[in-house]
């Protein structure tokens, strides 16, 4: 499914618990209430500015009566989408952002990753898969990493631990084109990229990926990933913990510019390697 006709079909979503609602006699603040989320967020869902998770779909099903509607109508918009159920969410308001805040503590954020380097990784986790079920995942992937070329792209500040740097996947040659591409991404004014040394010792949150999302129109947003799991975090203190966390990133990182020059040090040395082998 298309991206305007998936949001053609949320839109249908929103419109449908609209006049669900409606017919039920409930506010928006009195659905919320129901359903455990505030009456805001009932009205995003509405306008598919946001997309309600699963279980929030069955309990609108459930406080509404109907027989399992927006359950269905969720899964088959999520299992149209290029991504796991868990990505899904994320992925959609990717694309509504205005400002994007990246933690990558040990692979490169996807937004930046190179069709080599994702092939490497989408195969380092899935060693028994097809050549076309890698295939399918890269472009999804390579599809995703269009929001930075477009002239609307949000604004993207991505940190980099310097493990990142250091790991050598898919070979010394394919990360040194991905650190170049990264480099060349900064230089051209796409992105805002930082590195966390490893002199910088212990830092919060040790080792755990953020991805902090700001929109025009909606509440912040905090997305997080475990093994084959995500988490979409929304309460107002924890998007605020988190960016705390995210400036404290910011201020023990290395500046942008020594940033690149250590980026392109090891980008270099993973070319001297590649020609000896």
């Amino acid at each position: 499914m298309a991206n305007g006709s998936r949001q053609a079909a949320w839109e249908f979503f929103g419109a449908e618990l609209k006049r669900r609602r409606e017919d039920a006699g409930l506010t928006q603040s009195a659905l919320g209430v129901q359903v455990f989320v505030s009456g805001g967020y009932i009205g995003l869902f509405e306008q598919a500015i946001r997309k309600p998770q699963l279980d929030v779909a069955q309990r609108l099903d459930e406080v509404l009566q109907t027989d399992g509607l927006f359950e269905r109508m969720w899964r088959k918009l999520i299992k149209d989408q290029p991504f796991t159920e868990y990505f899904a969410h994320a992925a959609e308001l990717e694309r509504l952002a205005t400002e994007i805040s990246d933690f990558a503590p040990a692979v490169v954020p996807g937004l930046l990753q190179t069709p080599e380097y994702a092939r490497a990784v989408f195969l380092g986790s899935n060693p028994f898969a097809t050549d076309e079920y890698i295939e399918d995942l890269v472009r999804a992937r390579m599809d995703r990493t269009l929001l930075l070329k477009d002239a609307a792209r949000p604004v993207y500040w991505a940190i980099l631990h310097e493990t990142v740097l250091r790991m050598p996947v898919g070979g010394p040659a394919t990360m040194a084109r991905q650190l170049d591409h990264i480099v060349a991404m900064a230089h051209e004014r796409k992105v805002q990229v930082q590195v966390l040394p490893f002199a910088a010792g212990a830092y919060s949150p040790m080792g755990k990926m953020m991805w902090l999302m700001e929109f025009e129109d909606a509440p912040p947003t905090v997305y997080t990933e475990a093994v084959f799991s995500g988490n979409l975090l929304d309460d107002p203190a924890v998007v605020k913990r988190t960016q705390a966390s995210y400036d404290q990133l910011r201020a023990v990182a290395l500046s942008p510019e020594a940033s690149l020059d250590l980026i392109d040090s090891a980008s270099e040395e993973f070319r001297r390697c590649a020609s000896t082998t």
